[in-house]
C-alpha cells in the first residue's frame, strides 16, 4: 500500500507512538522558529526548564510583530531576545528583516524536514515539502530542549487540484473558496495534502498563500510536494543545492479526498468578523473603503508585490484611500528596489512599510472608528485591527489593488486584461538582517520582563463561579487582544493579564480577581486563530481553573493543558443553554475523574441542574494537567 507524502514525512521523524489517526504521536523536530510575541515566552520557559543549549539543527528567533520600537519596552524585549538567542544557539532575525514565515521559507526551508513554530501560520513552509506545524510557546520550548513534539495524529485529506486559475483569480481566492465551503472548523483534526494536475500551475508563492491560510480552516498543517516548482524557487534564491524531491507514492491512500477545479474559482471577499464569511467580490462591489492594505505572511511575497505594481503602474491611488504595502521580507523589498517596482508604487501613491507583520496584529495603521478596511491579510476577527467594532474585509492582492484605485471594493475583472507578472531571475541575496549565535555574552533583561508564572495542581473538588459565558468562535484575539498597547507586555504576564477579554467584558479582570478561582463557559471552537499562548497563561494567572466548551481549537486546547487549565467538553451541548454568568458550578470529583478517565459530573448550584463533561487525555497529557502544567510538572519531578 502506497504512502502519502504526509505519512512519509511523519514516518521519517516518528519518535513515539503510531501514525494512526486519533493516536498521540511524538515527532523529532529539525527546525524551530520563534517570534517576538509568542517566542519571548518560549525563551523565558526554556530558561525556566533549565536547558543549556538549543538542540534542533536550526532555530531562528524573529523580530517581526513588535518591530515599531514605540518605547523602551519593545526595545528591551528585542535586546533580551537577541542576547538569549546568542547564548543558547539560535539565529536572530533583526527588526525589519521580515516576517518569520516568509523569511524562513526563503532562507531555511528544506524539503523533507520538520518545522515547529510559535505562530499558527508556521504551516506556510509546507509549501516547500516540509511538515511545518504551529504550536504553543511551551511546546516549542520543550522541543528546543530536544524533546519530541507531541500531538494527536490527524487524518490526511488529499486536495486534488484540476484546471488553472483564470485571469485576476489568485491563490488567495483558492483558500477563501475552501473557507466558504468548509468554515473555520472544516479542517479540525486534519492535514491537507495537495496534489493533482492543477498543482503544476501554482507558483511557490501561491502555494505559500494556501498553506499559510490553511490555519484559518483549523488544519494541523498543509503539505505540498517538492517538485520542479520548488526547485525553481530555491534556485532563484541561490539555494538550489538544498532542493530535494518529495512526493507521495503513485498508489498512496488517504483518509479523504476533496476535489477543487481551479478554473471554476472567482475573486472572493471575506466579510468582517471571520475569514469564512466569504462571498463573491461582485456581491460587495461598490462598498466604500478608507484603507486598503496588502501584506502579512499570507500576501507579502514578491508575486503579490509585483501583481500590485502591475495594477498601479501609471495609475493613481484614489484620494479617499490610504494604501499600504507590507513586503514579507527585506530580501523582497531589496529585490523590488533593484527591479524598479518601488518607483512605480511610490509614483502611484502607495505607502511601502518596512517588512513586518504590522497592522495584521493591530500594530500600526489602525483603521478609523466606523471606517472600513480592505486587507490582503489572513484574519479579520472583530477588534484584531486594534479598534473595537472594526469592519475589516479580506481579499486577494489583486482585489485590493483594484479597490485602491477606485475607493470602493472592486472586481478586478472590470479592469480588462491583467499585466503579466514575471519572476526575477535571481532574488537579492540578503542576509544582512541575520545574526549568528556565538554562545557569548550575558542575557540582558529589561524591567518589563517578568518571571514565568506556575500553574497549580488540579484540585479534587472545585466550586467556582462562571466568570464569562461565551458563544461560538471565540478567538485568542478575544481572550488576549492584539494591538500595540497590549502586545508590548508579551514578556510581562501580570501586566498583559490586565487586558484579558477587554473588548468582551471590561469588568472581567476585576471579577476574576474578586472570585479567586473561576471557570469559563464557551461554545464551538473556543480559542481559534492565533497560537497566542498568553490567552491561556493570563486566565490561569487570574485564577481560571477550567473551561467548559462545546469544542476547542487544537493549539489552544494544548496550551490550556500546558498551563494547568482543564479543557472540558460538554457531553450534551444543550447543557450550555442552562448556564448563566455568575452561576456557581460544583465539580465534586474533578481530579479523580481525570485520573480515572471518566466523565466529570457538574452541578449548577443556582438551578440544581446536573450534567457531565469530558476531558479525553493521553497519559502524558494527564500527568501534565494534574500537576498544573508542564513547568509545574517539571519542577515537581526535580524535587
Amino acid at each position: 500500500m502506497g504512502r502519502s507524502l504526509t505519512h512519509k514525512l511523519i514516518d521519517a521523524h516518528l519518535a513515539a507512538g503510531k501514525a494512526v489517526a486519533g493516536e498521540e504521536i511524538g515527532l523529532a523536530i529539525d527546525q524551530v522558529l520563534l517570534t517576538d510575541t509568542n517566542g519571548i515566552q518560549s525563551w523565558l520557559q526554556f530558561e525556566a526548564l533549565g536547558f543549556q543549549r538549543v538542540m534542533p539543527a536550526r532555530a531562528v528567533t524573529y523580530i517581526d510583530h513588535n518591530v515599531y520600537q514605540v518605547d523602551s519596552r519593545n526595545t528591551d524585549d528585542h535586546r533580551y531576545l537577541q542576547s538569549v538567542a546568542r547564548k543558547y544557539g539560535s539565529l536572530f532575525s533583526k527588526p525589519g528583516n521580515g516576517i518569520c514565515h516568509q523569511v524562513h521559507m526563503e532562507s531555511f526551508s528544506i524539503p523533507g524536514q520538520t518545522l515547529l513554530g510559535t505562530d499558527s501560520h508556521t504551516p506556510l513552509c509546507g509549501a516547500a515539502g516540509m511538515l511545518a506545524i504551529g504550536a504553543g510557546g511551551l511546546d516549542v520550548a520543550v522541543a528546543m530542549g530536544g524533546a519530541p513534539y507531541f500531538f494527536t495524529m490527524p487524518s490526511v485529506t488529499r486536495v486534488w487540484l484540476t484546471g488553472q486559475l483564470q485571469p485576476w483569480v489568485t491563490a488567495k481566492d483558492v483558500i477563501l473558496d475552501l473557507l466558504r465551503r468548509l468554515s473555520v472548523r472544516g479542517g479540525t483534526g486534519k492535514i491537507f495534502e495537495y496534489g493533482g494536475p492543477g498543482l503544476k500551475s501554482l507558483l511557490a508563492a501561491q502555494r505559500m498563500t494556501i498553506a499559510n491560510m490553511g490555519a484559518e480552516l483549523g488544519l494541523t498543517t498543509s503539505v505540498f510536494p517538492s517538485d520542479d516548482v520548488t526547485r525553481s524557487f530555491l534556485t532563484r534564491l541561490g539555494r538550489g543545492e538544498q532542493w530535494r524531491p518529495a512526493a507521495p507514492d503513485e498508489d498512496a491512500t488517504y483518509d479523504d479526498q476533496l476535489e477543487l477545479d481551479l478554473g471554476a474559482i472567482v475573486p472572493l471577499v471575506a466579510l468582517p468578523g471571520s475569514p469564512d464569511r466569504v462571498v463573491p467580490v461582485n456581491e460587495v462591489a461598490g462598498t466604500a473603503v478608507e484603507q486598503v492594505m496588502v501584506g502579512s505572511c499570507t500576501n507579502g511575497s514578491w508575486h503579490d508585490m509585483a501583481s500590485v505594481a502591475g495594477v498601479l503602474r501609471g495609475q493613481r491611488v484614489h484620494g479617499s484611500v490610504s494604501f499600504v504595502l507590507f513586503p514579507g521580507s527585506h530580501r523582497i523589498l531589496e529585490t523590488m528596489a533593484r527591479e524598479g517596482l518601488l518607483a512605480d508604487l511610490l509614483a502611484a501613491g502607495a505607502l511601502v512599510s518596512e517588512p513586518s507583520c504590522g497592522s495584521c496584529a493591530g500594530i500600526g495603521h489602525v483603521p478609523a472608528s466606523g471606517g472600513k478596511s480592505l486587507r490582503a491579510f489572513n484574519r479579520n476577527f472583530s477588534g484584531r485591527s486594534g479598534v473595537k467594532g472594526d469592519a475589516v474585509y479580506l481579499c486577494s492582492s489583486l482585489v485590493a489593488a483594484a479597490s485602491a484605485l477606485t475607493g470602493v471594493i472592486t472586481d478586478p475583472r472590470t479592469l480588462g486584461a491583467p499585466q503579466p507578472v514575471g519572476l526575477p531571475a535571481k532574488f537579492a541575496a540578503s542576509t544582512v538582517g541575520i545574526v549568528e549565535p556565538d554562545g557569548a555574552g550575558e542575557i540582558v533583561r529589561g524591567p518589563n520582563i517578568k518571571p514565568v508564572p506556575l500553574g497549580e495542581p488540579v484540585a479534587e473538588r472545585l466550586e467556582a463561579p462562571v466568570l464569562l459565558k461565551l458563544g461560538d468562535k471565540v478567538s485568542t484575539d478575544d481572550i488576549s487582544p492584539a494591538g500595540a498597547a497590549v502586545l508590548v507586555f508579551r514578556s510581562n504576564v501580570p501586566a498583559i493579564a490586565e487586558h484579558s477579554f477587554k473588548y468582551i467584558d471590561a469588568e472581567f479582570v476585576a471579577r476574576a480577581r474578586a472570585a479567586g478561582r473561576g471557570v469559563l463557559v464557551a461554545g464551538e471552537t473556543y480559542g481559534q486563530g492565533s497560537s497566542r499562548e498568553v490567552a491561556a497563561i493570563a486566565p490561569m494567572f487570574l485564577g481560571v481553573r477550567a473551561v467548559l466548551a462545546k469544542s476547542f481549537a487544537r493549539i489552544h486546547r494544548s496550551n490550556l493543558i500546558n498551563w494547568g487549565i482543564v479543557p472540558l467538553v460538554f457531553d450534551d451541548p444543550t447543557a450550555w443553554d442552562g448556564i448563566e454568568r455568575d452561576d456557581r458550578l460544583v465539580f465534586e470529583t474533578l481530579r479523580s475523574s481525570l485520573v480515572a478517565g471518566t466523565r466529570v459530573a457538574v452541578v449548577n448550584a443556582r438551578t440544581g441542574a446536573r450534567f457531565t463533561v469530558s476531558c479525553v487525555l493521553t497519559p502524558r497529557e494527564r500527568d501534565i494537567l494534574l500537576a498544573g502544567g508542564i513547568l509545574a510538572h517539571t519542577k515537581a519531578a526535580k524535587t
